[in-house]
């Protein structure tokens, strides 16, 4: 590989880490698959929620009193939800959407509220740290329907700076429903290492047949 070639190389390479780290890919949370009245928790992190069931692995994990919520023999509980088997309740304060990698740029979900509440986006683990920003939701529940207590839903989403670990959603205990929960994770740094790793490698390539050829220059 010439001086001309590496160069290119280099900055391909560079401006894909680049590209990877300005714009993570968003995951969407349906709770499609979870098991009602237990706690997600494991369930979008490789592992189970409380009742034994298994998700897609996205990094995620859910506080204890984040559980999915099915229409049953003793419901229904809501209706014309964007996912319609599976939404998201909480029911205690330990209601946390936890990333460990953190995520950036924008959070959204579908809500329906039967009294004013908020959820919060905060910096650390389980909502603690800064924060960074904080969804405020109408009571909305049985805006124009009444066939079960949470059967009107809104989009509602929100841009903040920095990275952040967690959203809190246990202040919405007991009066609140969620579906179609998006968030962006930030890449994971093995992923930089492996394209720096890259264009060391092609540096080295480069300079052990820059070696060579001047080896077989000095012999002729």
């Amino acid at each position: 590989m010439n001086a001309r070639n590496f160069k290119l190389a280099s900055a391909l390479v560079a401006s894909s880490l680049f590209a990877t780290s300005a714009f993570a890919s968003p995951v969407t949370l349906d709770f499609e698959g979870a098991s009602s009245f237990a706690s997600i928790a494991d369930f979008y992190n490789g592992g189970t929620d409380g009742d034994g069931a298994s998700g897609i692995n996205v990094g995620v994990l859910f506080g204890g009193d984040a559980a999915a919520l099915s229409n049953d023999e003793l419901g229904p509980y809501f209706s014309n939800a964007p996912t319609p088997g599976t939404v998201m309740t909480a029911f205690g304060s330990d209601a946390a959407l936890n990333v460990g990698v953190g995520f950036s740029g924008e959070a959204s979900f579908f809500y329906s509220a039967s009294e004013a509440t908020s959820v919060g986006i905060f910096s650390g683990l389980n909502g603690t740290g800064d924060l960074l920003g904080s969804f405020q939701l109408l009571a909305n529940a049985q805006n124009g329907c009444s066939d079960t207590g949470f059967c009107h839903w809104d989009f509602i989403s929100m841009t903040f700076s920095g990275v952040a670990q967690s959203i809190q959603f246990g202040e919405a205990a007991f009066v609140a429903a969620f579906d179609n929960v998006t968030v962006a994770p930030v890449p994971l740094p093995a992923a930089g290492w492996l394209l720096l790793s890259a264009i060391g490698g092609l540096g080295a390539v480069s300079r052990r047949r820059t070696q060579a050829a001047g080896r077989t220059v000095v012999a002729a």
